[in-house]
């Protein structure tokens, strides 16, 4: 099942979507400028094979719902996001309205 959601942060508009999926469930939250996601995000990946992307992301793990995920510390972030002045431990709604 995918469910969407439209999340309201400050008058700042974001959309979630949740994947359920055997035995985990796929969280983000984005505007057009990036997004923050469960676990499952490689930010790795991001950093290196599609640095040329400059892709605005941030990882949480342990997230089981969006909720947690706005309120979850951000385990690790891309470059871009830290250009942002996102941060590592900056939870996930301060680092949604830092994409703004």
């Amino acid at each position: 099942m995918v469910y969407t959601e439209t999340i309201d942060l400050q008058g700042h508009l974001f959309y979630a979507v949740t994947v359920h999926l055997p035995k985990t469930t796929l969280l983000t939250i984005s505007n057009e400028r990036g997004y923050i996601m469960c676990g499952a995000l490689d930010v790795g990946l991001l950093n290196e094979k599609l640095a040329d992307r400059k892709i605005i992301a941030g990882r949480a793990v342990g997230v089981r719902t969006i909720d947690d995920l706005l309120k979850a510390p951000l385990e690790s972030i891309t470059h871009e996001a830290r250009a942002c002045g996102i941060e590592e431990g900056m939870i996930g709604e301060e680092a949604l309205l830092k994409m703004i």
